[in-house]
């Protein structure tokens, strides 16, 4: 009797303990999920969005909004780059904060900086490229003609251009859009050309500028020679015929 009493009383206490760390881990969790937390990454109101200035003028960022949830965090915004407003361009303020966790957010600004006496006409449209075209590479021609490029205004004598290249990397050797030489340039008043910026994302280069470039608007065509920043061995004599 005394032996089953014993065995009684160890069952019971293994119940017991059995129970305690059931309700132990139970607590565990409960107490895990109540430190769980959302993770809010900075983001930005651009104030007035992207500009344009007239060359000459004063540039005044007007900056931006920092908010990280519900929080106002922008006093903690840095930020990076410069307009000159005293030369015509195209430029980009990058605003950038760390919420609590120190993970990254970025926002940006782009600036035009443009000639408010500029009379040309509007040449946007997409053009073709003409024959006589070709890349120069270590004395050797290798033309090339057909493929279409875009140019768009921006603002006034300021055009965006979808490729530079004309063609070569995209069409001709078939490498995609990742190879065209995007960028900016602007329409003078005596209808010569000149270079603002350029950018092809594959490489992540540039063009070292253009020469003779020029809008003849008696046959709507855009001519120049693109030296290659890269390789001095190359460049690309464009001829683009919007006819």
């Amino acid at each position: 009797m005394i032996k089953e009493e014993i065995k009684m009383k160890n069952i019971l206490l293994s119940l017991l303990l059995v129970s305690s760390l059931v309700s132990l881990s139970s607590c565990r969790d409960i107490d895990s999920y109540d430190h769980s937390s959302i993770t809010y990454y900075v983001t930005f109101t651009v104030t007035d969005g992207n500009m344009s200035v007239p060359v000459g003028s004063t540039f005044t960022d007007p900056g931006v909004v920092a908010m990280e949830g519900s929080e106002n965090v922008t006093s903690s915004v840095t930020k990076s780059g410069t307009v000159d407003a005293t030369k015509l361009g195209v430029y980009t303020i990058t605003y950038t904060a760390k919420n609590k966790e120190g993970y990254s957010s970025s926002a940006t600004r782009t600036v035009y900086v443009y000639d408010p006496n500029n009379t040309t006409s509007d040449i946007s449209g997409t053009y073709t490229v003409a024959s006589g075209t070709y890349r120069l590479y270590k004395g050797t021609q290798t033309p090339y003609s057909s493929y279409s490029v875009t140019v768009t205004k921006i603002v006034q004598g300021i055009y965006s251009i979808s490729d530079y290249f004309g063609g070569f990397y995209d069409k001709l050797r078939n490498d995609g859009s990742a190879y065209d030489m995007t960028g900016y340039f602007a329409l003078n008043n005596d209808n010569t050309i000149s270079f603002i910026s350029s950018h092809v994302s594959s490489w992540g280069d540039s063009l070292n500028g253009l020469s003779s470039a020029t809008y003849n608007p008696s046959i709507k065509e855009i001519k120049y020679d693109a030296s290659y920043s890269s390789d001095p061995s190359m460049d690309f004599y464009v001829i683009l015929d919007n006819q």
